[in-house]
């Protein structure tokens, strides 16, 4: 068998033990390449800019471009301040008598329908005395302590995380590509040419998986927020701005978004006293929604995955589920990036072994 070859397969198999113990790290590096590339036409644009006919340096470009996106997040999370304190208002006022009143009655229908055909063999009221019990356990074994630490770990583990992207990703746009030219300068001569037709496929694939996620998201946003403003749905816009970002987890988002759009929209109409038209508005909501997924399934999805990273559905499903077993929800979101690398990369030295003779015999 050819050496180099087999030197070749033991390099990548070294590196992606590497990867895997350190897989913490290589994931900081995967999110601060993306958001680098997104952020790197903004620190371009500024870095045009003069004045007094000198152009504003490199370090100040990418720290402005770094101020917009936290602006743009600063906005986001202040649209959503006042549905969160109107939530809060509304459970603190919550006639709970009238709340535990509502909760008896489809029970002790259902109770009443049990004992009626003798499906069971109990005494009346034997359901809630059920469900109090089981709510009176899983209360009494929640050991607040371990909470308040799950919660404390993972708030540290994403404040760690957000600083070391945020630190990547300043010196990957600071450099302006110094990383990738270092990256090439270390290709050996005989596999300079496959690398970099590699390298372009990649960098060119995944700009149009990014720029078809924007366009998704857009029209995502659009859709949703005009089919709930019509429905007179309070909020509607930030309900539709979530369901555009909760899309970008692959299944489970649209999920998500709905979720989140019909719990709003029902809490903020009870609010108003008008729980008549429950069903009503819980249907307008559902529509919106199916609608929106069908356009998405339809239209949208086979725009972006199909023709921007060139791979079948199938591959798709497969790719995203094995990235939800290994890291859950962020690993479905960053399991088509990585795996559009790691499909081109192995595609090109196949080719080039195939057909360019690139692993020649010593």
């Amino acid at each position: 068998m050819n050496k180099r070859l087999i030197l070749l397969g033991l390099g990548i198999f070294i590196a992606a033990i590497l990867s895997w113990f350190f897989s913490t790290i290589v994931g900081y590096f995967i999110v601060a390449m993306v958001f680098s590339a997104v952020l790197q036409i903004p620190t371009n644009y500024i870095g045009q800019i003069q004045i007094a006919g000198v152009h504003l340096p490199r370090a100040i470009s990418v720290i402005l471009s770094f101020t917009i996106f936290a602006g743009i997040i600063a906005l986001f999370v202040l649209l959503f301040i006042p549905l969160v304190s109107e939530q809060i208002e509304f459970i603190s006022a919550l006639d709970y008598n009238s709340l535990f009143n509502n909760i008896i009655s489809p029970v002790d229908y259902i109770e009443s329908f049990l004992l009626d055909r003798k499906w069971v063999n109990k005494q009346k009221g034997f359901l809630m005395t059920e469900l109090q019990n089981y709510f009176f356990n899983f209360f009494k074994e929640m050991n607040i302590e371990k909470v308040i630490n799950k919660i404390l770990n993972t708030a540290s583990t994403v404040l760690i995380g957000t600083i070391s992207v945020v630190f990547i990703s300043f010196f990957l746009l600071y450099e302006k590509g110094l990383f990738r030219r270092n990256i090439i300068a270390l290709i050996p001569n005989a596999y300079f040419e496959v690398s970099i037709s590699a390298i372009y496929k990649i960098e060119k694939l995944l700009s149009n998986y990014l720029f078809g996620l924007l366009i998704q998201m857009f029209s995502i946003f659009t859709l949703v927020s005009i089919g709930l403003i019509f429905s007179e749905v309070k909020y509607a816009v930030t309900i539709a701005i979530f369901a555009a970002i909760a899309n970008l987890i692959p299944y489970i988002g649209p999920i998500l978004g709905a979720s989140f759009g019909l719990i709003v929209s029902l809490s903020t109409q009870l609010q108003q006293g008008q729980d008549m038209t429950f069903s009503i508005l819980a249907i307008k909501v559902i529509i919106v929604f199916l609608v929106v997924q069908f356009s998405d399934n339809l239209l949208l999805q086979p725009i972006i995955f199909s023709r921007s990273i060139k791979a079948h559905p199938l591959e798709i499903f497969s790719v995203v589920f094995m990235g939800a077993a290994l890291a859950g929800a962020v690993g479905m979101i960053f399991a088509i990036p990585v795996y559009t690398i790691l499909r081109v990369t192995a595609l090109e030295f196949w080719k080039g072994y195939k057909k360019y003779r690139i692993f020649g015999k010593e």
